[in-house]
Parts: structure tokens; sequence; C-alpha cells
């Protein structure tokens, strides 16, 4: 007798392995089996996050390239035929917003179990491998927030291998596993799930838990774990690795052209430039616009500093009356970081123009900026807010973006600029971003608030250096907000503007602590700046970590 499926769903009897159901599942659809998913041969090892929606699934792969395996994050939906050149070891599922039971729900495509390489499924990517292979997931009746004790049930897995028997672990979800699929058995448990973490002898492996969050004690081990003991992969993605292969690919793409690179000052448009000038040499032009939202003296020590250093063609364009003009009258912050990319377009198309036929156009875009703006790389995740130069680029440009840092972290990124021997100077500046002041002052930009905020934030920063904390912290910085208050200075009643210091710790921006700064250091800035910039009464200190706030406050 024939047993009905769903079109994402296979069913299986108890005796049969994971192996071997899928088979069965299509011979029950009257389908022809198609044969096993061949490997490429190559030295490269890469693990596969399928995206299905988590904002934390970044996270994921960082903690796969902190064990120097190359890792790709790519949507769930992404076809078999552009996964096999990366020449994967094994696939991870990420988590997400949904649940596998609800109509429409994102499922992995059928060739994640039929390619026979290990799986690891996080939270819903738990979920879907219990849906798709004959178990039942339903809306749970307890939540599961927070920290919890995981206890180990088969301390023999290897995917437990060197861990205590019982761990603190980060949970974060609704539904519930009420029955396992065929050829599965539970590894370990917590109290309100009982299917913590479950596995198969085909090397499928699902966890309820977030190993990939600082909350879960030894996760970094359990994917240390999963990669080298269960996948088998070397180790062998380095940045000499990664420049290398960069260089190659920029050589490819651009054939005879040139390019016209975007230099900001920064530590990302500076590792850019020199892999791309590496590769194409003087068929590189670098452009540095000064917007006129910079830092005071920034234009002078970025031309210097590139001058000194990279001895590139440089080309200085101070648009700033017409950046200041684009912003007239705008206050919301969405429209600021869109008018300013447009803009930032524009004066490249116009300086490229003088420079003969020019063909592309380089960025030192991170997956940050990407994942949080939204594309087509990451159509599962929700939009946080648009960086100008992902989602406020025009629709139509001239050019063909290069963005060779495109998938690296800001850590991995001065990892490579070490490598490419690059002055400490650039490597260790804090991030700035592309829409500069204008993103820093809350409301409408103008000539006299910018000078405000660039005296502001040069004493800011005068002061944490001076202080030794500028390494240890990821971002510190000035924000001029459009709250006045009242005041008294000298007897006089005064109606300024009040300061926000903005400081925190990170490894990656996509999480961040707000900065414990010693009480003396925060008093001398708050007097130095009441003091010597008009216009300023009050200052105050930010004290909200990312989530629930931003890095940035626009």
């Amino acid at each position: 007798m024939k047993r009905k499926l769903d079109s994402h769903r296979v069913a299986a009897s108890d005796d049969i392995e994971v192996s071997t159901y899928l088979e069965l599942a299509k011979e029950l659809r009257g389908e022809q089996p198609v044969a096993e998913p061949k490997l490429p041969s190559g030295e490269r090892e890469t693990i596969i996050v399928l995206d299905f929606g988590s904002q934390y699934s970044m996270l994921i792969a960082r903690r796969v390239r902190e064990c120097q395996v190359y890792c790709e994050l790519v949507p769930y939906d992404t076809p078999w035929e552009k996964i096999a050149p990366l020449n994967p070891r094994g696939f991870i599922l990420s988590g997400g917003p949904v649940s596998v039971y609800d109509s429409g729900a994102p499922l992995p495509l059928p060739y994640i179990y039929e390619s026979r390489l290990p799986v690891m499924g996080i939270c819903y990517g738990m979920m879907a491998i219990v849906h798709q292979l004959g178990g039942q997931v339903v809306r749970g009746v307890k939540h599961e927030y927070g920290h919890t004790m995981l206890h180990i049930s088969d301390e023999g897995c290897p995917l437990f291998a060197g861990l205590p028997s019982s761990l603190p672990v980060w949970m974060s979800h609704g539904d519930q596993i009420v029955e396992l699929p065929p050829g599965f058995k539970t590894l370990a448990y917590s109290e309100n799930s009982p299917f913590a973490v479950i596995g198969s002898n085909s090397g499928i492996y699902g966890l309820q838990f977030h190993p990939e969050v600082v909350h879960t004690a030894h996760g970094k081990m359990i994917f240390q774990n999963f990669i080298f003991r269960i996948c088998g992969c070397q180790g062998n993605w380095t940045p000499a690795n990664f420049i290398s292969e960069s260089i190659d690919k920029i050589k490819k793409r651009v054939g005879e052209g040139r390019v016209v690179c975007a230099l900001s000052g920064g530590v990302d448009s500076a590792v850019a430039a020199t892999l791309i000038y590496r590769a194409i040499g003087n068929k590189l032009t670098c452009i540095f616009i000064n917007s006129g939202l910079l830092r005071r003296h920034e234009p002078e020590r970025v031309l210097n500093t590139f001058k000194r250093n990279l001895k590139m063609d440089v080309v200085y364009v101070d648009a700033t009356d017409r950046f200041l003009e684009r912003l007239k009258g705008v206050s919301e912050p969405e429209e600021k970081r869109r008018l300013i990319g447009n803009e930032f377009i524009r004066v490249f198309e116009e300086e490229a123009a003088t420079l003969g036929k020019i063909e592309f156009l380089a960025q030192g875009t991170l997956y940050p900026d990407v994942i949080e703006s939204t594309s087509a790389e990451t159509k599962a995740a929700v939009k946080i807010k648009s960086h100008h130069n992902v989602g406020g680029l025009p629709a139509k440009m001239n050019f063909t973006l290069i963005e060779p840092l495109r998938y690296l972290f800001k850590d991995e990124v001065r990892q490579v600029g070490l490598a490419l021997n690059l002055p400490e100077e650039m490597i260790w500046r804090q991030p700035f971003p592309g829409p500069g002041l204008a993103i820093r002052i809350i409301g409408e930009v103008t000539r006299e608030k910018l000078e405000i905020l660039r005296a502001a934030d040069w004493i800011l920063m005068s002061e944490i250096k001076k202080a030794g904390l500028y390494r240890q912290l990821w971002q510190s910085f000035a924000i001029l907000t459009d709250v006045r208050s009242v005041g008294v200075m000298g007897d006089y009643r005064t109606y300024g503007y009040l300061m926000a210091i903005r400081a925190v710790t990170s490894e990656d921006a996509m999480t961040a602590d707000w900065a414990r700064l010693p009480h003396d250091l925060l008093a001398r800035i708050s007097d130095r700046v009441v003091n010597e910039v008009p216009n300023i009464n009050r200052v105050v200190y930010d004290i909200t970590s990312k989530p629930p706030a931003t890095i940035e406050w626009e």
C-alpha cells in the first residue's frame, strides 16, 4: 500500500536509514532516483551555511571561519549548481523566524541530504530536518528563551568530544519536537526539551540551542567538533590564501578594464584598494571624496597616510557644497543615507569620466553592511537600515561593482591588512560610517551643526586616546542630538544642544555591548565639551547594547 507524502516531507519506516529513505520517498512519488551529486576536486574546503532568516546567521559563518575553514552563507534555496564549485564538506542550517509547519515555510532542498555530506541544523534548521525526514514538530506549550542547562546523554557522540556532561546553552524557540524521524536518537536534553540535540548514523545532527552566540558555553568547541571530527576539514583557510584567491579573481574579472576605488581612509577601503592594486596595478585609480561630513582634519590625514604608505594614484575631490545642498531640509535617517549614497556615485561617475573609460567601481563593503541592509543574498532576513554602500546605492549606475571584502567581518579584514603589511594606523582605525557625521547629527544637517559636532568629537577622541582605550573600543564617538535644554553658565541662562557619548565593545558589529568607561574619563570629556564647545550645555552617556539598539543612532 502506498503512503501519501507531502511535497516537502519524507516519510519512512522505523527500520530505514536516513541515507536510504530519501530514495524511498522518490519511489513513492513515482520519481526515478537521481544520481548522487558529484563533488568537484580541489584543495579548498567549504562549510555551507544555509540562511533561513536568523539575524545571527552570520555569527555561524564567523564561528566556522574562526576555525580557519572557509564558509559561505547562502540563501536556503540556492541550487546545487552554485554550491558544487565551492567543494562543500558539510552543511549548517541556520535558525529562522517562522515555524516549519507554516504555509510556505522555507525548507532545505533535497540535495542537502542526497549529497551524503554531514548536516547540522540549528534551532529552525533542526526543526526543518525533523519535519522533512519523518518526525513531527508542533507549537510548544512552553517557550524556552535564554540560558538553560544542557545534559549530554550520549557522551560518545563526536559532536561532544571534550565537553563536560552538562553545560549552559542559549535557547530561543517556541516550537517543540514530539516525534523523532526514523533513524534518529536523542543525544542531549534540557529540562524543557527532551530532544535538545538529536543525531543519526548518517551524520545528520540537530541542535535546539544556538552554539553560535557567546552565551552558549563551549559553543566554539561544538563547531570545531562538527567541522573537524565530523566533516573532516583540515583548517587551511588563512589570510594569505584569501589574498591569493582574491587577487586571482580580480585579475580574471577586470581583464583589460580599469577600476576606480572609493577611499574613505578606513581599513576596509584601504585593504580593498591594496588587493586590487596588486591584481591590476596602474589600471586602478583611487578617488577620495570629501563630502563635508568628515571629522576634524580628516581629509588631510587620510591623504597623507595613503600617499605615504600605499604609493597609489589618489584623486582628491572636495564635494562639500553639493552634499550639503542635497541634505538641506532632510532629517529622516534612511533618506539621508539614500541621498548620500546616490551623491557619492554621481561624483564618482563625473570624476571617472575625466579619466577615460572606467568599467568598475571598487568598494570596501563588509558583510555586516549587507546583512543589515538586506539584499538578494539575505532575502530571508529583516532589514535593519540601509548602508550607503549597499541599500543606499542608486538603481542605475554606469559601473560594475567590485567588492572583494563583501563576505568578511571587520576583524578578518584587519587580519588581511596585517598580511598585506599595511600600516597599523590604517588597520586599527575605528570604523567610521560612510554617511559620516550626517548620521551622527539627529535631524537636519547644517554647517553650524557639523562644526559643533566636529569640535565635540575631537575632544572625545583625544581623551579616549589619552586614556589608552582607543584600541580596546570597537567604536567611540559623539552624537549631536536635536534636543535642546536649559542650562546656566556664568550666571546666565543657556539653551544649548544635548550631546551623547557612544562607546561600545564588539567582535564583529553584529552585536555590541556598551563600554564601561571610567567615571573620571566621562567627567573630563563632559567638562571639556561644555566649556570648549559653544552651543552644547549638556552631555549624556548611552548605555544601550546592540541589540536592542544599533551602534549608530541613525
